[in-house]
């Protein structure tokens, strides 16, 4: 009996880690963030933190980021998105959690 409320157990961790990887954010990041590795430098952030989805320049000069994966691991990279690599300068960060979207790695656009 120890044995299947160990299994029992073990299967509700399971479940609630892939509830928990169902988590998409959206994010518009404002400031200097163009031509200065922004993109790469959140897609090699993105990949530290298990992340897929992916980094694209807005034509207004911002920056989008699609966030898909646990969702501690995306609060630590939205927390990084707020001054991403040295060389950007951000000046706000927009974000919203978005219904899941598929993504096998995290690509630049």
């Amino acid at each position: 009996m120890t044995s299947l409320g160990a299994n029992f157990t073990d299967n509700n961790t399971d479940l609630r880690r892939e509830i928990r990887m169902n988590v998409s954010y959206i994010a518009h990041i404002s400031g200097r963030v163009q031509g200065v590795y922004f993109r790469a430098s959140s897609q090699q952030q993105a990949i530290e933190y298990s992340l897929s989805g992916y980094a694209r320049n807005l034509a207004d000069g911002d920056v989008e980021v699609l966030l898909c994966g646990e969702e501690d691991n995306i609060e630590k990279m939205l927390a990084w998105l707020a001054h991403g690599p040295e060389q950007a300068q951000v000046t706000e960060i927009q974000h919203k959690k978005v219904p899941w979207q598929e993504h096998n790695f995290f690509s630049i656009g």
